[in-house]
């Protein structure tokens, strides 16, 4: 549905920008990365919870979506120099697609107040981090049928104290964050 008053039109302009910012910030999120033998390691877990606590769980997700169909266009915006459907179908799928549920979860736990303060922002994120391992696991797991050992090993066991210090710079930034958007206004 088009905007039909000048005040939807400034909301979806500003919709579409974030939702431009938010997959340009994936994307380079993307680029930081550790190459590990099935899975990299990234900063995308952290950037998208981040948008998610920050932008709540429609715009979160929304934003998700939109990197992964940017990705599945062709654009080089996942992990490496690397673009197209196959990363959608190889071993990081689960984490790709629990990046749109962590987000939605994360938002979700936000906008019920628990990004107001650093132990329940970290909760939050502890949450969607969960999710995007979940989802990653059983990908690898099954939809690949690595077995669960296997999947563990590569899939989990790895991430876990990443996972955490991402959680902690997160849940620490976005108050920051916050307090410094209330001043300048």
């Amino acid at each position: 549905m088009w905007p039909t008053r000048p005040g939807e039109a400034v909301g979806a302009v500003r919709g579409a920008v974030l939702i431009a910012l938010g997959t340009a910030l994936m994307a380079l999120s993307a680029k930081v990365n550790l190459p590990l033998p099935h899975v990299p390691m990234t900063l995308q877990t952290l950037v998208v919870l981040m948008i998610g606590a920050a932008y709540g769980w429609r715009l979160g997700s929304a934003i998700m979506i939109a990197y992964l169909a940017e990705g599945a266009l062709g654009a080089p915006v996942f992990a490496g120099p690397v673009g197209g459907t196959a990363p959608l179908f190889g071993p990081t799928a689960g984490y790709l697609f629990g990046f749109v549920a962590a987000a939605f979860v994360t938002g979700w736990l936000a906008e019920r107040g628990w990004d107001r303060n650093v132990p329940l922002l970290f909760a939050a994120m502890a949450v969607g981090h969960i999710v995007i391992l979940a989802a990653g696991f059983g990908w690898l797991a099954f939809g690949l049928g690595l077995g669960v050992a296997k999947s563990w090993q590569v899939g989990i066991a790895p991430f876990v104290a990443a996972s955490l210090v991402k959680n902690a710079l997160g849940a620490m930034l976005i108050p920051a964050a916050r307090k410094l958007i209330e001043r300048r206004r």
